[in-house]
């Protein structure tokens, strides 16, 4: 969320729109569904765009609590910034509503449009729906003019009855337009490959944020979520595009319209498989006080395929026989990170670590490291003890108080530990898991690998061999080492952190994660090896 001590003007098309000269530029989801829902694959799959679509974080930023808490937070921290926040965050969680504002004059907000029990504004509730994406046009994507949500989408016409392009993957029947145009009072259908590009997620999912002294002054800046440029670095940037995982095709043929749509080849699932697999419990526990659009049961469903995808996509872990040497185990594990950015990568909060326990011929844990509490903490783990400390990257490990993380660690002017965002400068620790073909030598400043970590001759493109060397005692053997590669979405001091603000959200969300405790993370990859 980069923030500007001013109100920014937003370029549509060739000029700046004023608002008596603007018709609407979107349509809210609702228009969508009737034409894009009840869709069945030829192997029989519910491959229905809008169903899919409202389980999704992408439809949920608005409503997402963790957002609004953080955000709350922010406001509360930066005062003198607060609405230039409120209008910075919008641009990519609310993206309707603070367009519109922008083409009225003045700045997108938040909080006015919350709770939406209250204000039912569709507009801001559909988060970014389907017009957002599907009117982008090519202008500018890529390159850093479009990124922290800069995206362009064509200058509103004068005229009501002037055509709305809404980009899409496939050639389009000119009859079927002309349905299209009808149905939506003047939204047409038109091919572009941009709608397939990695540059068109790369436009709210670069983030670079200003940290803010107490008067609003920019102090520094921080990458703050830069999965693209990570993507870029690495060998998927010519084999898979963002949306190759994230919007997987359907296997087999589908239509893409329930009205005279015939089956093509290639069409997206609008599900938007990620990594909050937490966010989404959180919206099937508490659907009414979210006015959460989709029954809790689809909530539910769409975490555990979030979790699946994870569990077969995300990362792979392995181990070599353990060894007995002058009375402790001895091995190595390996880490590899299968995606086609960092492991973790975007928002700052999330993290993978390893849960490493030791046991003897009887089955007793002799060692364990990494251990989840029922809370969301770590065993061991000194940042969520302690908020100024943090683990550092290990190569070895030998005690129970050591633990192998995978996260961004934020520091901010004072070289101080931080999770507030607009007071973060840098980062201390960067040694989440690197994509293939990522070179850390040759990394920018935007992606670096930072902490002891970059001195690692062990942590590469290629995974992260790490050796253990525990004390057995007087246990006997044969050992039996199982290590787990465990992750959260929203680490225990991250929410920990919002206590000392007093505002509703940020209570809200901490009751949510306190609900949730150990089933705040999950495990991704497993490996059992037994010494002789």
């Amino acid at each position: 969320m980069r923030v500007v001590i001013s109100i920014l003007v937003l370029v549509l098309g060739t000029g700046v729109a004023h608002a008596a000269e603007v018709t609407p530029v979107f349509q809210t989801s609702d228009r969508c569904f009737p034409c894009h829902n009840g869709l069945t694959s030829t192997a029989g799959e519910d491959v229905s765009i809008a169903a899919d679509w409202r389980t999704s974080l992408m439809a949920n930023s608005a409503r997402d609590p963790y957002w609004q808490a953080s955000m709350r937070r922010e406001t509360l921290e930066h005062p003198v910034a607060g609405k230039a926040i409120e209008d910075e965050c919008a641009a990519c969680h609310m993206p309707i509503a603070r367009y519109t504002a922008k083409l009225a004059g003045h700045l997108g907000t938040v909080f006015d449009h919350f709770p939406l029990q209250v204000n039912q504004d569709r507009s801001a509730a559909d988060g970014v729906s389907c017009s957002v994406c599907h009117q982008i046009t090519a202008e500018n994507l890529g390159d850093p003019e479009s990124f922290n949500g800069q995206f362009t989408v064509a200058a509103p016409a004068k005229d009501p009855k002037s055509v709305r392009t809404e980009y899409g993957p496939f050639e389009i029947d000119p009859g079927l337009m002309q349905i299209m145009r009808s149905s939506t009072d003047g939204y047409q259908p038109a091919h572009a490959d941009h709608i397939r590009s990695s540059e068109l997620c790369a436009s709210c999912h670069t983030l670079f944020t200003q940290a803010l002294a107490p008067d609003g002054t920019v102090v520094g800046s921080l990458p703050e979520q830069v999965p693209y440029q990570e993507w870029q670095h690495s060998d998927y940037r010519e084999q898979r595009s963002c949306q190759s995982c994230h919007m997987p095709a359907v296997r087999g043929t589908a239509p893409i319209s329930r009205v005279l749509g015939s089956p093509r080849e290639g069409v997206a699932r609008h599900e938007f498989v990620a990594a909050n697999f937490m966010m989404q419990r959180v919206f099937s526990h508490h659907a009414d006080e979210l006015a959460a659009t989709a029954p809790p049961a689809d909530y539910a469903a769409a975490a555990d395929r979030t979790i699946t995808y994870l569990q077969s996509q995300a990362a792979k872990v392995a181990e070599d026989e353990p060894r007995l040497l002058n009375g402790r185990l001895q091995g190595q594990i390996t880490v590899e990170n299968l995606g086609g950015h960092k492991l973790p990568t975007a928002f700052p909060s999330r993290r993978a670590w390893l849960h490493i326990s030791v046991r003897d011929v009887a089955h007793r844990v002799i060692f364990e490291s990494g251990a989840l509490n029922p809370d969301g903490s770590i065993q061991g783990n000194a940042n969520d003890v302690d908020p100024a400390r943090f683990e550092p990257h290990y190569s070895q490990i030998s005690e129970p108080d050591q633990v192998q993380i995978y996260e961004s660690i934020l520091q901010g002017v004072d070289g101080s530990v931080t999770t507030g965002l607009l007071s973060a400068v840098r980062y201390v620790k960067d040694n989440r898991l690197l994509p293939h073909g990522f070179d850390k030598a040759t990394a920018t400043a935007d992606i670096a690998v930072h902490g002891d970590a970059l001195s690692d001759p062990a942590f590469t493109d290629h995974g992260h061999r790490l050796r253990y060397s525990v004390a057995v005692g007087a246990a006997a053997g044969p050992f039996e080492v199982e290590v787990e590669l465990l992750y959260q979405p929203i680490g225990y001091r991250w929410t920990k952190n919002l206590q000392p603000f007093d505002a509703h959200e940020v209570a809200r969300f901490i009751r949510y994660f306190n609900d949730a405790g150990a089933a705040s993370a999950t495990v991704l990859a497993k490996s059992v090896a037994s010494s002789r």
